[in-house]
């Protein structure tokens, strides 16, 4: 029989490198069976985009009647009637197919998740080496006016005042090496016994 799969929780503010980081683990390394988390959604889909591929669609009602009756790992209210959200049940599902579970999430969703999953669950924070280089890095993107980094950069520094609470922190100051120690990190998690 397969084992069932675990959770990895990633973790970062915009700009830290973390989906890179995450891409490139899924793309180069087939053998983690790492898979998505396939998050709910209460906006339409966009484009060739299809349901329980991309996200699960839901009406702004079906939505709160779920976060209602707990459905949800965590979940997060956009804009009003714009929800964002991951379903207990399509984790669990995942896992039992022996998947491991990535999630890219806000602090705060990543907190709750791995509050939920204990042990099964290791919650990594992918931080810049320091608030000014990720300011240069957003500055150096060019999709950003002045406001919006500024902006960014303030939540960015809340955001690191929670990693303390995610079970390692990597620091992006050189991403190769911040992929190989993430990789490790995963490797070394996925190998221990439950």
């Amino acid at each position: 029989m397969e084992k069932n799969g675990k959770c990895i929780i990633f973790s970062a503010p915009s700009g830290s490198g973390k989906s890179t980081i995450v891409q490139w683990l899924m793309a180069e390394h087939p053998e983690l069976r790492l898979a998505f988390s396939i998050s709910a959604t209460s906006r339409p889909p966009r484009g060739t985009e299809q349901h329980g591929v991309e996200y699960f669609f839901l009406s702004p009602e079906e939505f709160r009647s779920r976060i209602a009756a707990g459905e949800f790992l965590e979940y997060e209210e956009v804009y009003q009637d714009r929800f964002y959200g991951t379903l207990k049940e399509q984790v669990d599902n995942q896992l039992k197919a022996g998947q491991n579970v990535v999630f890219d999430v806000d602090v705060k969703g990543g907190c709750n998740i791995k509050e939920h999953y204990g042990s099964k669950a290791l919650s990594v924070f992918i931080q810049p080496p320091s608030v000014e280089e990720l300011r240069r890095r957003l500055i150096g993107r060019a999709t950003d006016s002045m406001e919006q980094i500024e902006q960014r950069v303030a939540k960015a520094e809340y955001e690191m005042s929670f990693a303390p609470q995610f079970d390692r922190i990597v620091i992006n100051d050189n991403l190769d090496e911040a992929k190989q120690q993430t990789l490790d990190m995963l490797r070394k998690f996925l190998s221990e016994e439950q």
